[in-house]
């Protein structure tokens, strides 16, 4: 085994490029582990962790690259992958009439005039003066770096407001605007339907849904996961909506989020019933709508129905054996947070308490390690599993070697996972997952699921199902539909 590390001073890249860089080296033949990312306090922690010496002069300008290979060969094609990737240029997404075309800036004085809308995915404590120097500059803002303080937050949302623009996030994962999709974005048909939304594979779920049954958004306004917080208190949530009831293309406006602080949801309940454009509150949580509830119910609202009222049926895909339920547990494998709670939501309600790092109850938390004898669920996406790592849905590592660690376990009755298809996810999530199933070879427990994303989105919906299917994988486009099934799956075998 060989390795190197190199660290170059003041070369600046986005976070999420960089994630993709990572990924992309790492997968270089015999490349054993590769970081690259911006020498933070945190990817200093991983470097160390990784067995590298953490520079003494490294900082949060400077660019860090460790590659550990099998050789030295290896090293040098990882060196010049390296190269490659970073020498394609990265630029900015200039909205225009629903198309995306690019420009490249140095600073946000330069870009004011060319832009509406500035995107920053930089480190969180350094999010505030750039936000609001778009902000001065007249540009709403889409904030995609989780670890921002609340209190910056809040005022740069209280900032926004004052001068009639929208700040979207922190943590703002996926938005469409005006036709073009930000962040984790699936390729899906305009449409009446504004959403706002406090929550990402939700959002996402939600609009491959209504594309699926033949419409779909005006636009997708991500306001990030704390907006319906106490704290946060709707800011952007309000703001979002006020400026989609002026929006003429927008006919009916459905805020999206997990449950939100029961005092700000009756804030944002009174300001909804304020607006001219009706306005559907999709709020998760027990004794609610799920997201396929929300969808047939935004559905039916625009009229959009069959001959005997219904909104419509949602595509699932079948593999040549039925599954065969056996004796355990159910356990459940997320890329989505949001996905993942709706799932807890909907087996919790059938099997009990289900173990989670992101538990409905306190009481149902994992353990450090992840694991359990009984029912559990494990979001792959959330903060504390993407410390230093790609999330999920660019670099499904992780969440792959516990695939293959579930399916072998015997306590195992059902495997329920999601794979999110969109711009910015993996290339091809299906094959790795059923590369997967396949290892497992017969007997191993049955796998549902659930598949978001549309016809249009770069991977290809139906070919990734068929991949899933082939290798002997129940699919759902609706994952509440493929939650139940794996709950009923489980359910034919409890005592």
């Amino acid at each position: 085994m060989t390795s190197a590390l190199e660290l170059r001073r003041g070369m600046y890249r986005d976070s999420v490029r960089l994630m993709q860089v990572s990924r992309s080296v790492g997968a270089v033949d015999g490349v054993d582990r590769a970081l690259v990312a911006m020498a933070t306090r945190l990817n200093l922690d991983l470097l160390d962790g990784m067995g590298f010496d953490v520079p003494e002069e490294a900082g949060p300008n400077d660019l860090v690259i460790a590659i550990r290979a099998s050789d030295q060969d290896a090293l040098r094609r990882a060196r010049e992958h390296l190269e490659q990737e970073l020498a394609a240029p990265s630029r900015g997404s200039v909205a225009t009439g629903g198309a995306a075309t690019s420009h490249t800036f140095r600073t946000i004085g330069a870009a004011k005039d060319a832009a509406t809308l500035a995107l920053l995915s930089i480190p969180g404590p350094h999010v505030f003066a750039e936000a609001t120097d778009a902000l001065d500059a007249g540009l709403d803002v889409m904030i995609f770096s989780d670890n921002v303080p609340v209190a910056h937050e809040v005022r740069l949302k209280d900032r926004a407001r004052e001068r009639g623009l929208l700040v979207m996030g922190p943590d703002c994962g996926t938005a469409v605007v005006g036709g073009v999709g930000l962040g984790f974005a699936n390729v899906v048909r305009g449409g009446p339907v504004g959403l706002v939304a406090a929550s990402g594979t939700g959002s996402q779920q939600l609009m491959c849904l209504l594309h699926s049954a033949g419409t779909g958004v005006s636009h997708c306004l991500g306001v990030g996961g704390r907006d319906l917080s106490e704290a946060v208190g709707a800011r952007s949530t309000l703001q979002a909506m006020a400026l989609l009831d002026a929006d003429p293309d927008t006919r009916l406006i459905v805020v999206v989020s997990k449950p939100p602080a029961p005092s700000v949801a009756v804030d944002v309940a009174r300001y909804a019933a304020e607006l001219t454009t009706p306005v559907q509150l999709a709020f998760l949580g027990r004794g609610r709508d799920d997201l396929t509830a929300a969808a047939e119910k935004a559905l039916t609202a625009l009229g959009l129905t069959d001959g005997d009222g219904h909104p419509t049926s949602w595509p699932s895909w079948l593999p040549e054996q039925s599954l065969v339920p056996r004796d355990g547990v159910l356990r459940g494998l997320f890329c989505g947070g949001t996905l993942c709670d709706e799932a807890m939501v909907i087996a919790a309600g059938a099997l009990g308490p289900i173990g989670s790092n992101i538990p409905l109850e306190p009481g149902w938390a994992l353990p450090a390690d992840l694991r359990s004898d009984g029912h559990l669920m494990i979001d792959f996406g959330d903060d504390g599993l993407t410390a230093g790592r790609p999330h999920p849905m660019i670099d499904p590592s992780l969440r792959l070697e516990r695939l293959a660690a579930e399916l072998a376990d015997p306590r195992t009755a059902v495997l329920l996972l999601d794979v999110v298809l969109g711009h910015g996810a993996h290339a091809d999530p299906a094959t790795a997952v059923a590369d997967v199933i396949r290892a497992a070879g017969p007997g191993a427990p049955p796998v549902v699921v659930s598949l978001c994303g549309t016809d249009a989105d770069p991977q290809g919906l139906y070919a990734q199902a068929r991949v899933l299917a082939g290798a002997g994988a129940e699919v759902h486009l609706s994952n509440a539909a493929a939650a139940h099934r794996a709950v009923a799956l489980v359910e034919r075998h409890q005592p």
